[in-house]
């Protein structure tokens, strides 16, 4: 593939929408038989149990075997802080490397003071298996991607680019939702704007997709978009929308959102590439919740 072609073409994509937090996970592929990348899975959680389970995963995991894929990539778009990752799982059962953007290491400093964490934990991005950099290239079979660095969300967002579909994380939402919050530590809204016109500055026509879907007015759930479409129709970044304006916005809307209701243990798990705090004395793993702290 040549690098005037590297970006081009169309990949089959597969979205698992989970209900409880409103999460999409993607299994990107050149079709049967062939490599593939899952993007941003969820190990499914009870915050009021503390249980975890492999529901949500197993239905990816169903889905990679009955079609033959290879798993090369298991990706995150960020730490996020609406649900934890399950990579480890995927990876224990269908192979491949957790990868996550170069910057996790500025994410992983702030939380853990936040948390207070064990001396031993590192924050240099090691839990992961590559740390990818802004406009790294890489493969998933004979596809062509590209990492693209979109922080305001948090310092360590990226998209990835493969041929004509993006998948975007949490910078931008379907457009009658609008974009993400930029109040977590780290966040910035000048920052996200930036990045929003990085990814919109794309060709008209590009795929993207969404790592969440909240409708609003009860419409049915919806997570893949355009560029077009955001550019004329996102309700906080569409054409016309300046930066002032837009921070202005951010900040006045963020001022009133609520800590997502899984932060706490999600950002604890999300750091450590999916994996759980090491066992204490008596065999039992256990989440901090810091009190005051966010």
């Amino acid at each position: 593939m040549t690098a005037a072609n590297a970006y081009t073409g169309n990949p089959q994509v597969e979205g698992f929408f989970d209900p409880a937090t409103w999460t999409v996970t993607y299994v990107v592929h050149n079709g049967p038989d062939s490599a593939c990348a899952i993007v941003d899975s969820v190990l499914d959680y009870d915050p009021k149990s503390g249980r975890t389970r492999t529901t949500s995963a197993d239905k990816v995991i169903a889905f990679v075997k009955s079609h033959q894929l290879r798993v090369e990539w298991i990706l995150e778009t960020h730490a996020h802080a609406d649900h934890l990752s399950a990579a480890p799982y995927l990876k224990q059962q269908l192979g491949g490397q957790i990868a996550i953007g170069d910057q996790i290491t500025r994410v992983q400093k702030v939380f853990k003071g936040i948390f207070n964490l064990e001396p031993e934990f590192k924050q240099d991005g090691s839990q992961f298996d590559v740390l990818l950099k802004d406009e790294e290239a890489f493969r998933i079979g004979e596809l062509m991607a590209k990492v693209v660095a979109v922080p305001g969300h948090t310092p360590a967002c990226v998209a990835y680019q493969v041929g004509d579909a993006v998948f975007v994380g949490d910078t931008l939402f379907m457009p009658d939702v609008g974009t993400a919050r930029c109040d977590f530590p780290g966040g910035d809204a000048k920052t996200l704007y930036a990045s929003t016109r990085k990814i919109l500055s794309l060709p008209p026509e590009t795929r993207l997709f969404m790592c969440h879907d909240y409708p609003p007015n009860g419409r049915p759930i919806a997570f893949e978009t355009t560029v077009a479409e955001q550019r004329a129709k996102n309700i906080h970044v569409h054409d016309g929308v300046s930066e002032t304006e837009f921070v202005e916005m951010r900040s006045k809307r963020d001022a009133t959102l609520e800590m997502p209701v899984l932060i706490l243990p999600a950002v604890q798990i999300n750091i450590r590439a999916g994996e759980m705090p090491p066992q204490e004395a008596n065999g039992t793993a256990y989440l901090k919740i810091p009190i005051n702290a966010l």
